[in-house]
């Protein structure tokens, strides 16, 4: 097998993480596919190397650009979800640890150079030397950029770790709440500051800001459950990003909604929405 081809997988799970959209992360292999083939392969040692270093700088000179284009962006710009099934533990390190939607979220807070180094180090495990010379900084200074990008990470994530058991229960105990419309059953499960995050891109309806308060998402969730999801098509759970959301068909085959959610302390603390058809035609249908 061509050793890009062997690679593929896994070139693309360091692409959709380092820029948080699967139709980006597969322009980016286009790209690097086209390298490659013009590429001297009897100077390339090690191939996966010499292809994480491409497929890095493509995506390191794409972030710049997308910055520029979120900015324009209708309403609030949130990554692409992927639903992920229960791969092998050896296909699990193959693809690095999982990447939660909330992390990509706060990781588009991170600069260019921040956000390269953490994922190879934090999420691949490429040592400082060899991320060293993708950004053209010293090993030291890599470092410095990983540490400070983790820091900005964990200061904007989760409020801490959180068990995965307990993040399914309360996940579990939502879905049936919210396609119930059991708006105390809601209130219940939903953090007193949580935080409501929905991109429809301007072509869907969703709320353009983050919505704060348990109310104020419980009624909002209500209006929505009421409205959108048609009972031949309940709102289900689904594996997004490695932990349980949910997810419903606009119609037969057609993905219309992704849910993503964080949780603390027995409450659902952020809730992320895609509703964005443009970001949703990815994923298996029914």
């Amino acid at each position: 097998m061509d050793a890009f081809q062997a690679e593929r997988r896994y070139l693309g799970a360091v692409a959709y993480r380092l820029l948080g959209s699967v139709t980006d992360a597969e322009d980016v292999l286009q790209d690097a596919w086209l390298r490659w083939q013009s590429a001297d392969r009897s100077a390339v040692a090690d191939p996966r190397a010499y292809l994480t270093t491409v497929v890095t700088r493509l995506c390191y000179d794409q972030l710049g650009s997308a910055r520029a284009r979120r900015e324009a962006y209708v309403g609030e710009w949130l990554p692409e979800p992927v639903l992920t099934a229960a791969d092998s533990p050896a296909e699990q390190a193959e693809l690095g640890e999982a990447v939660s939607v909330a992390m990509l979220a706060v990781m588009e807070q991170l600069t260019p150079a921040e956000r390269a180094a953490f994922v190879l180090h934090d999420v691949f495990a490429v040592g400082f030397d060899e991320i060293a010379p993708v950004l053209d900084r010293s090993p030291e200074a890599a470092r410095k950029l990983a540490s400070r990008a983790r820091r900005r990470v964990r200061d904007g994530g989760r409020r801490g770790p959180v068990d995965p058991a307990e993040h399914h229960r309360v996940v579990t105990a939502f879905i049936a709440a919210a396609t119930g419309g059991d708006l105390a059953a809601l209130m219940e499960l939903l953090d007193p500051e949580v935080a409501w995050h929905a991109d429809g891109g301007g072509i869907v309806n969703a709320v353009r800001r983050p919505v704060f308060g348990a109310l104020r998402v419980a009624r909002l969730l209500r209006k929505l459950t009421t409205r959108a999801v048609d009972p031949e098509h309940p709102l289900l759970p689904a594996t997004v990003n490695g932990e349980l959301g949910a997810l419903w068909y606009a119609a037969p085959g057609t993905v219309g909604c992704v849910m993503a959610f964080t949780v603390a302390e027995g409450r659902i603390t952020a809730a992320y929405v895609m509703v964005n058809p443009e970001k949703l035609g990815h994923l298996a249908t029914e």
